[in-house]
């Protein structure tokens, strides 16, 4: 079956053991929607279009261009291509000739505009265009995922949830699959899974920060929106240029009854967010000082602030406080294209707040996801009492690549938010109940034994749109046995699944082809130091994904706390190009965008592997075909 020269040979033997089909989920019952009033939509529509027009003005000739960045560049200079950071600089691993290295790169669309790189030409300026086939890139494309039915989309602002539908605004670029000519495109759901087009929102005009207002308010599907007459309504303060101001978070009510929003910007080097209360979403009062500030950290975009429950296993109305509340500040940094977090006590007296740890501030500590993931954006669902976290999943192949196919880009699976009592600085981050009711014939395989050194395959059937949940476990006798080292591990830096070592790695191969030429490792990696304490890494290697050259091949990966009596446990969606990992609960998840061109289709296998060196480890998990869900163009005709 696999190449005998691989390095995670030989093969376990399944012997005998049976593996039994369990039944299919069924779909929980949803409680009847909940109606909220206009003023939501005021909300929404001031969130949508605050991040819109920070992206959007009118260039010398009165066609529309995007200003975005923030930075003092050079146009001329090589910074024109995606910052790297380190970590992104030592994962990378392609590598480019001295003739490819000395070579002029394009000017990027978007920094030429000026605005912050939202385009994936990090590949294409330096490597050769793979021959992508139709057949591999008609693959690529997505079964459950929201996407748009073709060219390029970005970030999603102004969730909301209205008369029975989830609403979905985004920036969309209608005329190719590029960052470019970006409108607002507008999707609706009853359940946040299957979905409908619905016609765009906005078109771009002018550079201002400005309200929209719906059109008729007791239309369900809020097709048609109105511009304020009185537009701009909101303007950044003296000292701060237009192109630092954007991003305007959902707004929370103070127990004075006025509406206080938050907004990103950067003062020098240092990464703020400046506080507004208004009444009536047309006048705004700037208040002194920050909610919160770090230094170095650059420009804060897509700025999220939202309350979490410390007893309670439910989400919370943005306007929620008290004594059993914490409160979360996300901030998007510009500067790496990463999206960080921290948990921490908010002051409504003076409008600030302040980090539990300042050690794990925002833009220095924990992040949403180590992977590919970016410009997220969470709204509370009133619905079903749980806030909703969407991000931005981008391409990682070459934008020639994009093109061919005809669209980029697209949004991550939902996920529910909590805060985690048991480490006190995560949240928990879980695909949203509705993906359950995809799930179709599943198998079920108990107590599987992986010697060091191996790999198990799955038998499943095909492997393109899987949920996986597994469960690991190391041997005791192993761990007591294990030198204790004052080893430094890291997944970025690393050599990915093949590096052994005494307790890992281990986990998952998914979109794997037979000969194991091409796979992606989901794994753990166990490090045991010098005070006996076991040190856990959770990663994803994209280094064998695909043959192709002109992909990323990064090797992604954090720290998770794992705590005593816990068991190594995964959830892992596939869905075609993107792999999305959730560990311990979801307390560090990584996305990976990866693009095989043999593990496609019918050939796509998954497997499980461990390439320890002491220890050998025993699995138990539950696989699930997936099915597609339904999205297509809303018609006048249909029924809702």
């Amino acid at each position: 079956m696999a190449d005998s020269t691989n390095r995670y040979l030989p093969v376990s033997n399944l012997g005998d053991q049976p593996y039994n089909p369990l039944s299919d989920g069924s779909q929980p019952e949803q409680p009847p929607p909940t109606r909220r009033g206009l003023q939501i939509l005021v909300l929404c529509a001031l969130l949508m279009v605050g991040c819109f027009v920070a992206f959007v003005s009118d260039d010398h000739n009165g066609s529309p261009s995007l200003h975005h960045d923030h930075r003092n560049i050079d146009l001329h200079s090589d910074d024109q291509v995606p910052i790297i950071d380190e970590e992104d600089a030592a994962a990378s691993s392609f590598s480019a000739t001295p003739k490819e290295q000395n070579a002029p790169r394009p000017l990027s669309r978007a920094r030429s505009a000026g605005v912050s790189e939202k385009s994936n030409r990090r590949f294409g300026a330096r490597t050769s265009s793979y021959p992508w086939t139709n057949n591999m890139l008609s693959w690529q494309r997505t079964a459950f995922h929201f996407q748009p039915q073709k060219n390029w989309m970005n970030v999603i602002t102004g969730p909301v949830f209205y008369k029975g539908w989830y609403h979905l605004f985004y920036q969309y670029n209608p005329h190719a699959a590029v960052w470019g000519d970006i409108v607002w495109g507008h999707a609706v759901s009853r359940d946040l899974i299957h979905w409908l087009h619905l016609p765009l929102a906005m078109v771009a005009d002018e550079w201002s920060r400005i309200l929209l207002i719906p059109a008729d308010p007791d239309d369900p599907l809020l097709i048609n929106w109105v511009k304020y007459s009185g537009n701009p309504v909101l303007v950044p303060p003296p000292g701060i240029g237009a192109k630092d101001f954007r991003d305007p978070t959902t707004a929370w009510l103070t127990s004075e009854g006025k509406w206080r929003i938050t907004i990103g910007s950067r003062i020098n080097r240092t990464g703020v967010s400046f506080v507004y209360d208004t009444t009536d979403f047309i006048n705004y009062e700037l208040l002194d000082g920050l909610l919160h500030g770090v230094p170095d950290t650059g420009m804060w975009e897509c700025v999220d602030f939202y309350p979490v429950s410390k007893t309670e296993q439910k989400g919370l109305d943005t306007s929620d406080n008290g004594p059993d509340v914490k409160h979360v500040v996300k901030a998007s940094m510009d500067n790496d294209r990463h999206d960080y977090y921290a948990i921490g006590t908010y002051y409504e007296n003076n409008a600030t707040w302040v980090p539990d740890n300042h050690k794990i501030d925002v833009g220095i500590g924990i992040r949403y996801d180590y992977g590919l993931f970016y410009a997220s954006k969470t709204f509370y669902d009133q619905h079903k009492e749980r806030r909703v976290l969407w991000g931005w999943i981008g391409e990682s192949d070459s934008e020639m690549a994009d093109v061919k196919k005809g669209w980029a880009s697209l949004q991550g699976i939902p996920r529910t938010v909590l805060f985690d009592p048991k480490t006190g600085s995560n949240l928990l981050q879980w695909p949203v109940e509705e993906v359950d009711s995809l799930r179709l014939t599943s198998k079920e395989f108990e107590g599987v034994e992986v010697k060091p050194g191996s790999v198990v395959p799955l038998d499943v059937g095909p492997a393109t749109q899987l949920d996986i949940i597994a469960e690991f476990e190391l041997d005791k006798e192993a761990l007591q046995r294990t030198a204790e080292a004052n080893v430094e591990f890291s997944c970025s830096s690393s050599g990915g699944a093949a590096e052994r070592g005494a307790l890992g790695p281990f986990g998952l191969l998914v979109l794997a082809d037979d000969s194991l030429s091409e796979q992606t490792p989901v794994y753990f990696y166990v490090a045991k130091g010098t005070d006996g304490n076991l040190a856990t890494f959770f990663c994803a290697d994209q280094s064998r994904s695909s043959e192709a050259g002109d992909v990323n091949k990064k090797i992604y990966g954090s720290f998770v706390p794992v705590l005593k009596d816990e068991k190594f446990s995964v959830r892992v969606l596939v869905d075609h190009s993107i792999v999305e990992g959730f560990v311990q609960g979801g307390r560090t998840t990584i996305t990976s965008r990866v693009y095989p061109t043999k593990a496609i289709y019918g050939a796509a296998r998954v497997f499980l592997f461990n390439n320890a060196t002491e220890s050998s480890i025993t699995s138990s998990l539950k696989i699930w075909q997936m099915n597609s869900a339904f999205i297509h163009p809303f018609s006048e005709d249909q029924e809702l």
